[in-house]
């Protein structure tokens, strides 16, 4: 069943002669004071200028993962020339989902609250199309905003079997995007992913459960255990994203749509034998 988060429950009150609001929210659970808030805009010169932070912040991720918000502040106020502190950019890599992939000692406990997973692909040989998939989340520019990319790659042949843009970080467009891909493509062995809170979600384990998925996740902090994902976002970064400039959901929607499409059927891949990804992943199943 799915939990109603804050900004639903608000949305669900509303004016009724037969229910009062306080005893509408008490139905839902919700505080009145949550529902009678409302959030102070934020100055529009200060969201410009988090923006530009946050796509330094992407860029310089993609180029060094292992930078951490010290460095990356250093970085961005000498050579980008804007100036900011540790503590900013320790926030926005957080909204981001962004973390230093440099090695760190044990200093913390993990959230109990949150199941983890098993890292199910170390030394296992992947030799069949849809027998791993790999599924993230990351950041993208967006003229003066941003939104987010999930996508999903089948890890044997490289072939990107869904994506889908969203600007929130919420759960939903990640269990869409997954029964999206299963429809099409069908139903992999193993998805593997991080420990980000969409794929610990109630929702999300839920899903792959009940279609028999096999869940797995990558080790603290070690993008290596997702490499696959992670060296197709700096692709899509670099070669498209970077280049370019998208202003609108649309633009950026079509740009990702035509990358994707050149990806997939245009552009050789040297892990299949020069083939194209989906070349490489359909011929398994001819072959079979």
């Amino acid at each position: 069943m799915h939990k109603l988060g804050l900004t639903e429950k608000r949305e669900l009150v509303g004016i009724s002669e037969d229910i009062p609001i306080v005893i509408q929210c008490e139905i839902l659970n919700l505080r009145r004071s949550s529902f009678y808030y409302k959030p102070i805009p934020m100055n529009p010169e200060k969201v410009l200028y988090e923006e530009a932070v946050m796509a330094r912040i992407d860029y310089w991720h993609m180029k060094w993962p292992s930078l951490g918000s010290r460095k990356l502040a250093r970085i961005i106020s000498n050579q980008d020339n804007i100036a900011v502190g540790r503590k900013l950019i320790r926030r926005l890599m957080g909204e981001m989902g962004i973390v230093s992939m440099a090695p760190k000692p044990f200093t913390s406990k993990a959230n109990r609250r949150h199941k983890k997973y098993p890292y199910l692909l170390r030394n296992l040989p992947i030799f069949l199309p849809n027998q791993v998939w790999a599924i993230d989340i990351t950041y993208i520019r967006m003229g003066r905003s941003h939104m987010y990319l999930t996508a999903i790659i089948d890890w044997y042949s490289r072939f990107i079997v869904g994506w889908r843009l969203s600007d929130t970080l919420a759960s939903a467009p990640v269990l869409e995007l997954v029964k999206a891909a299963i429809d099409r493509y069908g139903t992999p062995g193993i998805i593997n992913s991080d420990q980000g809170s969409q794929f610990t979600s109630v929702e999300y384990v839920s899903l792959l459960n009940e279609l028999g998925i096999r869940q797995s996740m990558d080790g603290k902090a070690r993008w290596v255990d997702n490499v696959v994902i992670e060296r197709w976002f700096r692709s899509l970064k670099c070669d498209e994203i970077y280049i370019n400039e998208y202003h609108t959901p649309r633009e950026l929607r079509d740009g990702i749509r035509n990358y994707v499409e050149f990806y997939n059927n245009t552009r050789p891949h040297e892990s299949c034998g020069n083939a194209t990804p989906e070349a490489f992943y359909g011929s398994a199943f001819q072959a079979a």
